[in-house]
């Protein structure tokens, strides 16, 4: 056999060998379950997937936010009507020992356009500042027929003890900046209300509460600590 045909014979015998080694590497792929372009497939399906996973993500996170932030709108909205509720229980109690105050006092007898203090209180500032008191009362101008209008001033006398001491305390003070709170206008009723502080150690035992008008007293009323 000539040459050329001798390497024509090798060269098919090496094409069909590796013919045959590369569809069987092909079919074991197959025979093990491995297929590329269907593991391409699969890659592309699972990155599809991925990304369908990671927009609901956020969205989840959003609706997550938007409820956080919706559940403490609705927190804070509850707690401002529980403080409105009692703010309007506490004005209800307070109106109704105004209304048997006005009973009594209809009902008492008394001088015409006498001046009465009533519901007086004193006691620490809610707010828990050192030294400070708060007082409320209702002052009235009992059996007045006429449009009298009083115009005066109202004092406090504080029995303070302090060092051992008693010692007497007036308000307002000569340089008190709030002054203005003591004075006192009205023509039926009035309720009166403020702080006021005491020096720095001292103890109240009795305040008395003065009604003045143009230095003469009209009324009083006393309350122990």
């Amino acid at each position: 056999m000539a040459w050329y045909w001798r390497v024509l014979s090798v060269l098919v015998i090496l094409a069909a060998t590796l013919a045959l080694a590369n569809w069987i590497y092909d079919a074991g792929r197959r025979f093990a379950g491995f297929e590329r372009s269907q593991t391409e497939q699969e890659l592309d399906t699972l990155h599809v997937r991925k990304d369908e996973l990671e927009n609901e993500l956020v969205r989840l996170r959003s609706l997550a936010d938007a409820s956080e932030s919706k559940l403490q709108i609705e927190l804070t909205t509850q707690q401002q009507l529980t403080r409105q509720v009692k703010l309007l229980e506490e004005e209800n109690a307070r109106l109704k020992e105004d209304l048997s105050v006005f009973e009594n006092i209809a009902l008492a007898e008394g001088r015409e356009g006498s001046l009465s203090i009533n519901r007086l209180s004193v006691a620490p500032d809610v707010s828990g500042t050192a030294n400070l008191y708060h007082y409320r009362m209702l002052v009235v101008m009992q059996g007045s027929k006429k449009e009298v209008e009083f115009k005066g001033n109202l004092q406090l006398a504080l029995n303070l003890q302090q060092d051992g001491k008693s010692v007497m305390m007036l308000l307002p003070l000569p340089a008190d900046s709030n002054a203005l709170q003591y004075n006192v206008n009205f023509k039926h009723f009035r309720r009166l209300d403020g702080t006021f502080r005491i020096p720095p150690g001292a103890r109240i035992k009795t305040v008395e509460v003065r009604l003045l008008q143009s230095g003469v007293l009209k009324a009083s009323k006393n309350v122990t600590l």
